[in-house]
């Protein structure tokens, strides 16, 4: 009778272990098949700054050839505002079910050094870079200086009078303002907008005396000779403008560069993940986005969602100690 009884419990094991075993294969395969269905419906990506700028333009090349692999809709939605943390706090915010995700600018890794929010990198979960672009000192055409050393010695002439637009507090143009501003030994005004393309608008209106922003965001004004850009803020002259010389060539060691990429709320599924980074990369390094890319004076620069990870953390580092040795008002 005890072996009979051993015998009895020894296959309900059996029996539970192979039900067991059969219903993990079969959560596996409900994952896969989900992950093979995605997506089924629109995605929403984010912008957290106004349309027409660099950020905006980007995000939206970038939706349309991630549309041609996913074979759904991208909705490109602006959300603008604290330097770009309204946007950015929405996407941290929203449900990570894989139909939500938003572009990021470098200020997310400042924001949390400038007290601006409490967002920095590991509040997403990170999707890939996508561009790579540096500041630029650019006046109005007919400004009264033709190099940057003229416009620095105007500046010391009239401290604080030269009003810079940026595109908002504590943005990337306004550090790279800020930065050179103090390395050159003089004061400015710093004027915030809620993104690079109404500070741009502001200096061909006579409404700012220069900006720091990206060469593609003031590309078209100086091609209609609107504008002059006297200096950039790159390690090395920019390729898409050659005859522009850099700060540091000029004897200000300074070097503040941008870039862009995108992020998913925390804890979205790995498979949707892979779904959509697949499709980033293929958009990032297809030709027509290399072409737009180059068309406005950015690089474009693909970064997998651990590199990227990586490389925001590092950047998140650097903003931290960098950002508190500035005079920033």
């Amino acid at each position: 009778m005890k072996k009979i009884a051993w015998g009895l419990v020894g296959l309900s094991f059996a029996f539970l272990v192979g039900c067991s075993s059969q219903g993990g294969q079969a959560g596996g395969q409900s994952g896969q098949a989900e992950a093979k269905k995605y997506p089924e419906k629109e995605i929403t990506l984010v912008v957290p700054y106004a349309p027409g700028g660099a950020s905006d333009s980007t995000a939206r090349i970038i939706a349309k050839n991630m549309e041609e692999k996913l074979k759904v809709p991208i909705v490109t939605v602006n959300k603008t505002g604290g330097t770009g943390g309204v946007g950015m706090t929405f996407v941290q915010s929203s449900p990570n079910d894989g139909y939500t995700f938003g572009y990021v600018p470098v200020e997310m890794t400042m924001h949390k050094a400038l007290g601006l929010s409490e967002l920095e990198p590991s509040k997403f979960d990170l999707l890939g870079q996508a561009t790579m672009i540096p500041a630029a000192i650019t006046v109005p055409a007919d400004a009264p200086y033709n190099t940057i050393e003229e416009f620095v010695e105007y500046a010391k002439q009239n401290q604080g009078k030269i009003k810079v637009g940026n595109s908002g507090v504590g943005s990337i143009w306004h550090i790279a303002s800020t930065a050179f501003a103090n390395k050159a030994g003089v004061q400015f005004t710093d004027i915030p907008f809620d993104g690079a393309a109404p500070a741009v608008t502001a200096l061909m209106g006579n409404h700012v005396d220069a900006v720091a922003v990206s060469l593609g965001e003031v590309k078209s004004g100086v091609e209609a000779k609107k504008l002059k850009v006297l200096a950039v803020m790159s390690a090395e002259r920019d390729k898409n403008f050659p005859d522009i010389p850099t700060l540091k060539e000029k004897g200000f060691d300074v070097e503040v560069v941008g870039w862009g990429g995108f992020v998913l709320p925390k804890g979205t599924s790995d498979d949707f993940k892979k779904v959509l980074a697949d499709a980033l990369k293929e958009a990032v390094e297809s030709d027509d986005f290399k072409k737009f890319a180059s068309e406005r004076g950015m690089s474009a620069v693909y970064k997998s969602p651990e590199d990227f990870t990586t490389f925001a953390e590092q950047q998140f580092k650097f903003f931290s100690d960098f950002i508190p040795t500035l005079d920033l008002k």
